[in-house]
């Protein structure tokens, strides 16, 4: 019998080591110290991915005066290819609309093609570009924004 997907929830301070945990697996992932996603899940939207009692992924975000920064869309290693980012951001762009806001916008290294297919899905389009925006390796960040249906 095949799992029921995974619950999207809001994140508690209690959650702030299983996200350390999973944003130091991923190498294209914004990493930070507890302090900084204990201040997103306080002021900001912090969703977590949970299945059969484990924790599978997060994906946050600030809002500011209506528009949304995506900020980290990590799935465990172990987790990845389950469409677990997809319900994360479709969970995410659902809350997003819920409060209004007028768009949301994110930057991803050029060569994170797996997220910039998902982001490209959800209707997000590029926008611009930051040069050399990236180290290690040094690489252009791509900006992209989704308007929102509202």
């Amino acid at each position: 019998m095949p799992l029921m997907p995974p619950a999207i929830r809001s994140a508690t301070l209690d959650d702030v080591p299983m996200i350390l945990i999973i944003e130091q697996q991923a190498a294209s992932a914004a990493h930070w110290p507890a302090e900084e996603y204990e201040r997103l899940v306080k002021t900001g939207v912090v969703l977590v991915a949970e299945q059969a009692g484990q924790f599978r992924g997060f994906v946050c975000a600030k809002a500011v005066v209506g528009e949304w920064e995506i900020e980290n869309v990590v799935v465990a290693t172990e987790f990845l290819c389950q469409g677990i980012a997809n319900q994360l951001m479709q969970a995410l762009i659902e809350q997003a609309e819920k409060r209004a806001a007028s768009r949301i916008l994110l930057e991803v290294r050029e060569s994170n093609l797996p997220a910039r297919r998902l982001y490209e899905k959800y209707a997000f389009r590029e926008v611009g570009r930051r040069r050399k925006y990236y180290r290690n390796p040094v690489e252009d960040a791509v900006l992209y924004a989704r308007r929102s249906r509202i």
